[in-house]
């Protein structure tokens, strides 16, 4: 099964993630959705990435990883954030449309994209790697105070709660909620207006708007995944993330 399915709409791409009823985020996943990045260069002027009604993602696929040793789930984790960076980076507009629960990993791709746009102001995003016994990730963790603040962001990594998708656009983490049925449509209108730019400006402009980040990435990437695979297999994470892979 693909894990990811594309779509190109008017020189918009659509990549739709597709692993499950809740998206999880394997090894696959990441493999093809970073392919999937590459294969939109050059071709699409916008992207959209979207998932199910239920879950846009609930975030890493825990029966898989917790077979892994560290080397694996090194390599599992460093590709993950390298996609998450590309993503970042991709000098094209982008928007995460979310119509399902957006949480940790889940959240995490959105916080790489552009814009979020929402349906179903009950659904839930959130960032609840502290109650597992992890860090939140550092790319996700600049990229979360870059969108919303520093003050809303400390408190959301702190307390690893999930918030609905209206108290989201409170803070800042949602940009927009529409309606489920008209959530695609709007989003490919909206989207489309900013792709019809000019792609040189548009492009620098991005660069702009990513380069901290991805200097800061770029230079300590390597240690703060020591310091998250350090946690990730300590004895309480273990037990947490057993117990939580056991609900799946």
């Amino acid at each position: 099964m693909e894990t990811v399915i594309k779509e190109l709409r008017d020189h918009i791409a659509i990549l739709r993630l597709n692993s499950g009823r809740a998206n999880p985020i394997s090894s696959k996943l990441v493999d093809e959705l970073s392919k999937a990045l590459v294969e939109i260069k050059g071709v699409a002027s916008g992207l959209v990435l979207c998932g199910g009604d239920k879950f846009f993602s609930a975030g890493f696929n825990l029966p898989e990883l917790l077979t892994l040793d560290r080397q694996a789930m090194g390599n599992f984790f460093e590709r993950f954030n390298h996609l998450c960076m590309e993503l970042f980076t991709v000098p094209i507009p982008t928007v995460c449309a979310l119509s399902g629960h957006a949480v940790a990993g889940g959240n995490i791709l959105a916080l790489a994209c552009d814009y979020r746009y929402a349906a179903a102001e009950d659904k839930k995003i959130g960032l609840n790697e502290v109650k597992l016994g992890l860090p939140v990730p550092y790319l996700a963790d600049m990229m979360l105070r870059h969108i919303i603040g520093n003050r809303y962001a400390t408190h959301m990594i702190y307390s690893g709660e999930f918030m609905t998708f209206s108290d989201a656009k409170i803070v800042g983490l949602v940009d927009v909620i529409g309606s489920a049925d008209e959530l695609e449509d709007f989003t490919l209108d909206r989207l489309s207006r900013i792709a019809n730019l000019p792609n040189q400006a548009f492009s620098a402009a991005k660069a702009n708007k990513v380069e901290r980040i991805k200097k800061r990435y770029e230079e300590y990437y390597q240690s703060k995944n020591d310091e998250f695979l350090d946690c990730w297999f300590s004895d309480p994470a273990q037990k947490n993330l057993r117990e939580a892979a056991a609900k799946f």
